[in-house]
């Protein structure tokens, strides 16, 4: 058996992955074979000399001189070219002599342009022509096949030779295919056995799965979110769901490796059976060596299919689709299976003929012509399994619907359906490459297409290991979330943009290493070239700096959420309040602070000199800084007031002239929204103080005139007795936070006397107990008859033109009736009562 049989008859089993399997298996089929054979005319060529006589001495000599011989040389050399080529020897002909000049139609300078296009031209052609002249070779040697049967035919030796060796053979091969199929059948039970024990471990495994996921689906009730924060905490689930279902298609993959291993094993049993009684036949029922050879020839080539056959029905399994390594439906796996019955004879013929041929001494010529034939067939084949398979492969790889709403992965999604286009033409093009024997053409492809291959599939796992670590990572346990309340949600937040930088990052990784296998130095580039090293230290620093900037974001957010959080539950509302009035202005300053260290830090590591920058952003800072004073002034008032908790939002306050309820604080300027619901934007700079009306409590000054006759005092019960029925009542009482405190009369002259006093009340609420305390007060004073100044008026329309000067004090002159004449005399001498009993002469 041939080296490179045994190099290519075992692989790893692997996960294909249904998106593109199958264009990877017929991409591997179009170069299996044609690598197996790359050099067996060389092989022949050398067979044949080894059989061959040895030189003598004077033959030795004659050969010396032709070599010695220019002319003789030349001849010599075309001699063998032609020999090589399958052509008929041409006569030596004297050298034409060189044309002259002269009979050029058009004379090109030497070392021009036009001269070396028409030389490379030249070369091109005689390049073309001598592949043509090889390619048409290929079939004029099938000849030597027929010539070589009709001798061994004709031969009464060769003949007899030939039958008893393939009879034997035969009947070995026929004992051993019976004893195999008979061990098959008795190595269903334990296939079965296998078989089931992988569907409990895989039941188990989706039970446990299943109960992961609906923990996780019970997220914990979070606010309402804004339209944007609802989509990007949406695509963050989403994201992690995919995750999780990679995550658990590779968990069962990883699973299903041992029994589809064992499963393997257990296939192999037969065909190892097969090969012993192969080789046992070949010792013991041949008589000749070319009847052992035809048996072990016969054996090699079957065992080598079915092992080529079972490595792909372990990643398959049509019948078990429980240990099945690849997401294939039952007819795509069946399918598959049966075309590889067909793809993997054509190794099996090419293993017989490679060396039947030299057993019965057939050309080599003849040998290559005829493995050159089976390969064309089998790429044939290949091409008919591509066509056969292109609707599934062009479905394998249609874009997830999320991206099939974008134009360009639409349009991407329509022209893979036409994948099979260029397959077709990369089967006949690398038998082209084979059959023609390019040097180190195939040897490329080969090589280019394995390593691509594996650094797909490589790519591929690690992707999907690194998003499961990365899913693990950003999951916060149920404890350290109860902990830290909304840690799980600041997390989400940055998991699509981790994500997206793994992604990159990998994409960055397959790539060189894509490019590597095609032959680039894309390795060596970025670790020891001169510009590669700085590209990727220029990246790794700027993804250290932002990682590093996160996290200082984070922890500054945290601490300052904690601290507020230790405040509320140690029963220091102020100073929470006043930490949570000042938090928007420490994120902005620390949100400035690190977007400028990121940006310095990008700049100087793309090559960007940042000095300059620096020099003139503190140029500018200082200009801006002269002449915008007031700004300054704005800002550095504003964060005093900030910080010595002189507001806060929703507090009543007076600021210069304006009051109304506080509705934003920044750094620089106050918004108030007046009584009219007019909105107040007043800078920190114009506020020269603050009346904070929502801050400890409140009072309510209680001031009117009383009438100099009324007992201030007896007043002052009235108010205090109204008072302590209104704070019985459930919604004023826990407004009021004191007694009536009676402040005495302010002052007193004929205006009457000014009653004082004041209550106490909760911040904020003074004017709806002022409201309802006088509402309550009106009605109570008219019952108790407590007695108030009356307004009085000089009435003078009395005084005639000739009469004395007459005055006369009234109450409410206009709706005074004018007085009778015959009014009776007051009684002591003292003035008449008005209608209310007063005394007019208190007015």
């Amino acid at each position: 058996m041939p080296a490179h049989f045994v190099t290519t008859a075992h692989p790893a089993p692997t996960r294909f992955p249904r998106r593109g399997f199958l264009t990877v298996l017929a991409a591997f089929m179009l170069v299996f074979l044609p690598w197996a054979f790359p050099a067996r005319a060389a092989d022949g060529a050398a067979a044949q000399g080894a059989g061959s006589p040895g030189m003598n001495a004077q033959q030795a000599q004659q050969v010396l001189s032709v070599m010695n011989d220019p002319q003789k040389r030349e001849a010599f050399t075309r001699t063998l070219q032609a020999i090589a080529n399958g052509l008929p020897a041409p006569q030596p002909a004297p050298t034409p002599a060189k044309p002259a000049a002269a009979s050029s139609d058009v004379s090109l300078e030497p070392d021009s342009i036009s001269s070396e296009t028409m030389n490379e031209l030249t070369h091109m052609r005689d390049i073309a022509l001598r592949q043509g002249q090889n390619f048409i070779a290929l079939f004029k040697d099938l000849a030597f096949v027929g010539r070589w049967v009709h001798s061994i035919l004709s031969n009464t030796d060769s003949r007899q030779i030939l039958l008893d060796a393939l009879s034997r053979a035969g009947l070995i091969f026929i004992l051993a295919l019976v004893a195999e199929r008979a061990l098959s059948i008795a190595t269903r039970k334990p296939l079965a056995a296998v078989t089931a024990r992988a569907v409990a471990t895989e039941a188990r495994l989706n039970q446990r799965l299943t109960t992961e996921d609906r923990k996780e689906d019970q997220p914990p009730p979070a606010a309402p979110a804004s339209s944007a924060d609802a989509r990007a905490e949406q695509q963050t689930e989403q994201t992690r769901q995919q995750d999780d279902r990679k995550q658990h298609e590779t968990l069962r993959v990883i699973t299903r490796v041992p029994y589809s291993l064992l499963h393997f094993l257990i296939k192999l049993l037969p065909v190892a059976l097969f090969l012993g009684l192969g080789y046992g036949g070949s010792a013991v029922l041949t008589s000749t060596n070319q009847a052992a050879m035809v048996t072990i020839t016969l054996t090699n080539a079957y065992v080598i299919a079915r092992v080529i056959y079972l490595l792909l029905e372990t990643i398959f399994v049509p019948h078990s689709p429980t240990i099945r390594l690849c997401s294939a439906s039952d007819a795509t796996a069946r399918m598959v299976t049966r075309w590889w019955n067909f793809l993997v004879a054509a190794p099996s013929i090419v293993v017989c003929l490679s060396t039947l041929g030299s057993v019965f001494a057939m050309p080599a010529r003849g040998t290559e012509a005829i493995i050159r034939a089976v390969v064309l067939i089998e790429h044939i084949l290949v091409a008919i399994f591509i066509w056969r398979i292109r609707h599934h492969v062009g479905a394998a790889l249609q874009p997830s619907a999320r991206l099939q709403q974008k134009p360009f992965w639409l349009f991407v999604g329509r022209m893979v359906r036409f994948w099979w286009i260029p397959a077709m033409f990369f089967d006949l093009a690398l038998w082209l490459v084979w059959a023609t024997q390019i040097r180190g053409g195939y040897t490329w492809i080969l090589r280019t297409l394995s390593l691509t291959i594996v650094v797909i599939l490589a790519a591929r796992l690690l992707s999907v290991l690194a998003f499961s670590l990365q899913n693990r990572i950003f999951h916060v346990p149920a404890e350290t979330e109860k902990r830290y309340p909304g840690l799980q949600a600041r997390v989400d937040y940055y998991y699509p943009i981790a994500r997206r930088a793994l992604s990159v990052l990998l994409t960055f990784v397959t790539v060189v290493l894509l490019l590597q296998s095609w032959g680039l130095p894309a390795i060596r580039f970025f670790l020891h070239g001169s510009l590669g090293p700085k590209i990727v230290g220029a990246m790794l620093t700027i993804m250290i700096a932002y990682t590093i900037a996160i996290m200082v974001w984070e922890i500054v957010n945290a601490m300052l959420q904690n601290q507020i959080t230790r405040f509320e539950s140690s029963e220091q509302a102020s100073r929470a309040t006043r930490l949570r009035t000042v938090l928007p202005i420490i994120r902005t300053v620390l949100l400035t602070f690190i977007i400028i260290i990121v940006t310095v830090t990008t700049l100087s590591q793309i090559g960007i000199n940042v000095a300059p920058l620096l020099t003139g952003a503190g140029i500018m800072g200082a200009a801006i800084a002269f002449g915008s004073q007031s700004l300054v002034k704005d800002f550095i008032t504003g964060f005093f007031m900030l910080v010595e908790n002189a507001m806060q939002v929703g507090d009543w306050v007076t600021a210069g002239s304006v009051s109304g309820t506080v509705e934003h604080l920044s750094i620089r300027t106050l918004r108030l929204r007046a009584v009219n619901g007019d909105l107040h934007i007043i800078p920190f700079s114009s506020v020269t103080s603050i009346a904070n009306t929502s801050r400890d409590y409140n009072l309510v000054v209680v001031s009117f005139m009383l009438d100099l006759s009324e007992n201030p005092h007896r007043v002052a019960a009235i108010l205090q007795d109204e008072l302590a029925i209104m704070r019985k009542d459930r919604v004023y009482g826990p407004l009021i936070k004191s007694d009536f405190s009676y402040l005495g009369v302010e002052q007193a002259d004929g205006n009457g006397s000014k009653f004082l006093g004041s209550i106490r009340t909760a911040p904020g609420a003074k004017w709806k107990v002022y409201r309802e305390y006088y509402s309550r007060l009106s009605a109570r004073m008219v019952k108790e008859r407590v007695a108030f100044p009356i307004p009085t008026s000089v009435n003078l329309l009395g005084n005639g033109p000739a009469g004395s000067l007459r005055m006369k004090m009234e109450e409410f002159p206009a709706m005074t009736p004018p007085a009778p004449a015959s009014a009776p005399p007051a009684a002591e001498g003292k003035p008449a009562p008005t209608p209310e009993g007063k005394d007019p002469t208190h007015d």
